[in-house]
């Protein structure tokens, strides 16, 4: 079965939404999601995810598991910090998505909300492109 994982720095937030909505355009890839550090599943993705009926309440935040890497087919890095830090096979497809930090989102509740949704519906829109790719 072809394989895709998603990295970033915490897996928190960015790898999880992509992992969640992998699942559901690519069913029968097996998807993962890491972090170079294991941050916790962040009840916001969990919260907007819900939002556009995608359930990621069950997934867990993890570090990279080597092995898996190893057999990907493809891996996308979601940040600086994964793509600068991992050392990806060279039989893997890699492909660099620099997709803002919601660590850095400031404002009001409301206003950092919406700026959490941009970036679920930036990864949305990118994993879409994607199956499209590879369900051609």
């Amino acid at each position: 079965m072809n394989s895709i994982y998603f990295l970033c720095s915490g897996n928190s937030f960015r790898s999880q939404i992509a992992e969640g909505y992998a699942k559901k355009y690519l069913p029968n890839w097996k998807i993962q999601s890491a972090g170079v550090r294991a941050e916790g599943l962040d009840s916001r993705a969990v919260k907007i995810m819900a939002e556009d009926n995608v359930d990621i309440s069950n997934q867990f935040s993890k570090v990279i598991d080597d092995d898996f890497m190893e057999n990907a087919n493809v891996v996308i890095t979601l940040c600086g910090e994964a793509r600068d830090k991992c050392i990806i096979p060279k039989s893997s497809r890699w492909l660099h998505w620099p997709i803002n930090d919601p660590k850095l989102i400031s404002g009001s509740d409301d206003k950092a909300m919406n700026q959490y949704r941009d970036i679920r519906d930036d990864i949305k829109s990118r994993i879409i492109e994607l199956a499209d790719i590879i369900n051609k």
